[in-house]
């Protein structure tokens, strides 16, 4: 069935009926979203679909990779869900130290929330959304280096829903090791006005990109009272990580940064355990004034290997070997690097990166839990923690499956399931019926939540009973002590 010549995604189309054609018309084509089919024992080989009945001129057929799931539509990019987690700085300086030290961070929360295993109904061999939604860009022919620049003015390597392509704090320039592509204009219009090499080039390298999306009637803007014209830019530039200036017009809104890679689950129980956990870690890294920089070809490459299949598992990503501090976002006037010595970047797990890994790396949940033991948290709260922590490293660890490996369980185990990777009406159904159970707590999954289902689990109460009643007890003994 099909739409407009399209594989059909109606709904898109009318919620982003401009957004859609301006896409589409500045691309000069239609979107080619190509990803790897799941190979399973019955799965054709090679996977190869019919589009001949598109009507398209062939357009599809000839875009359409052999075993891959083809889909020629930006909303099945741009129609994945995601849960993204804003947190306000104190200043300009915190703000750039934390977008640069979450970065890292980025690929292990990916892998860690993986939740979109299934295309077009049928399996592929990606656990995560990030390609597929990259490849819903407006890039032209000569953008995409097929074709010479002479309409537009850069080759450009990545989409603009990609992971960042540079770091923006002074110290942390010696691990920009890609290619920067950027405006030079609007480069040297902001360093005459006093902003630095390094977050000029940031916000040059988003002015390669043009604005996908103007409203007529607000063209007109005063730029010294509104950021509109700015945030045209900004917010269409679809980042790992997004730094976010203050708006002159809300005195209440400060410097702040955006972590966007994570995958949105099915429970408030599993997206709250996700926001603490980067909340938390936050406060870790700007305690303890803690680095976690890699060179960004690397976070580059672990943003690949995190949405393979079962990548939580199968893959290693590259993370510092142990932990390294630096002072020097106190004070920006101190521009020297924060370089890793050599042999301080291996790969590891997502589980030792979660969980630690023996006489090397403590655990990102480790660093916490230590932060927690030093900080003034009522018991009540340190329990509902402590049951976030503890279903992040069983995830981290296999023992409690993601939603993506769940989902492709539950298909593979569905009677109507004929191992040749197509997901029929049937398994689509049974399997969304589930999903809604889970969601609203009618049903419980421990494969994938395991034990837990919410802070007002029945344990909490009692263990706040006893810790008071020791408290009181403790409180009682100084007291005839003295």
């Amino acid at each position: 069935m099909t739409f407009q010549n399209k594989i059909e995604f109606p709904f898109f189309c009318f919620r982003f009926k401009n957004l859609v054609r301006n896409i589409r018309g500045r691309r000069g084509e239609k979107v080619a979203i190509n990803v790897p089919i799941y190979r399973d024992k019955n799965t054709p080989n090679p996977y190869v679909e019919d589009f001949s009945g598109m009507q398209d001129g062939g357009e599809s057929a000839r875009a359409a990779k052999p075993d891959h799931i083809y889909m020629d539509h930006m909303g099945f990019g741009m129609g994945c869900c995601c849960l993204q987690v804003t947190f306000q700085a104190v200043n300009v300086d915190e703000a750039r130290w934390l977008y640069d030290q979450l970065t890292p961070i980025t690929p292990v929360l990916l892998a860690l929330s993986a939740a979109t295993p299934i295309f077009r109904s049928r399996l592929s061999d990606r656990d995560s959304r990030w390609d597929i939604i990259s490849a819903a860009h407006d890039r032209t022919a000569e953008e995409r280096g097929l074709a010479p620049l002479k309409n537009n003015k850069f080759v450009l390597n990545k989409s603009r829903y990609d992971s960042t392509d540079c770091y923006i704090f002074p110290c942390s320039a010696g691990y920009n090791d890609i290619p920067l592509e950027y405006d030079e204009k609007i480069y040297e219009q902001l360093l005459k006005g006093g902003i630095d090499e390094y977050l000029a080039k940031h916000i040059a390298h988003m002015f390669i990109r043009d604005p996908l999306q103007v409203y007529k009637e607000r063209i007109d803007q005063d730029d010294s009272k509104s950021t509109e014209h700015f945030e045209t830019i900004q917010s269409s530039n679809w980042m790992n990580m997004r730094f976010k200036p203050p708006p002159p017009d809300a005195s209440e809104i400060g410097w702040r940064v955006e972590f966007r890679p994570t995958e949105v689950q099915l429970t408030d129980f599993e997206n709250a355990a996700y926001c603490c956990f980067v909340v938390l870690l936050t406060r870790v890294i700007i305690s303890y004034h803690l680095t976690f920089l890699l060179p960004i070809s690397m976070v580059t490459e672990n943003m690949n290997r995190a949405q393979k299949r079962n990548a939580i598992l199968e893959q290693k990503l590259y993370f510092r070997k142990g932990l390294a501090t630096c002072m020097t976002h106190q004070d920006t006037k101190k521009t020297a690097e924060c370089k890793a010595p050599p042999g301080e970047v291996v790969e590891m797990t997502v589980a030792e990166i979660m969980n630690g890994k023996t006489d090397e790396f403590p655990g990102l949940v480790t660093l916490i839990r230590q932060y927690l033991d030093s900080a003034d948290v009522d018991v009540d709260t340190r329990c509902t923690i402590s049951q976030y922590l503890n279903f992040i490293q069983k995830r981290a660890s296999g023992e409690i499956l993601t939603l993506a490996s769940w989902m492709r369980e539950f298909v593979q185990n569905h009677a109507d399931y004929k191992h040749d990777s197509f997901v029929s009406d049937l398994i689509v159904y049974d399997l969304l019926k589930m999903m809604d159970d889970i969601a609203k707590g009618e049903k419980h999954c421990p494969k994938l939540l395991g034990s837990y289902r919410s802070k007002t689990d029945s344990r909490i109460p009692m263990a706040v009973r006893r810790a008071e009643e020791l408290l009181v007890m403790s409180k009682a003994v100084r007291k005839t002590s003295t």
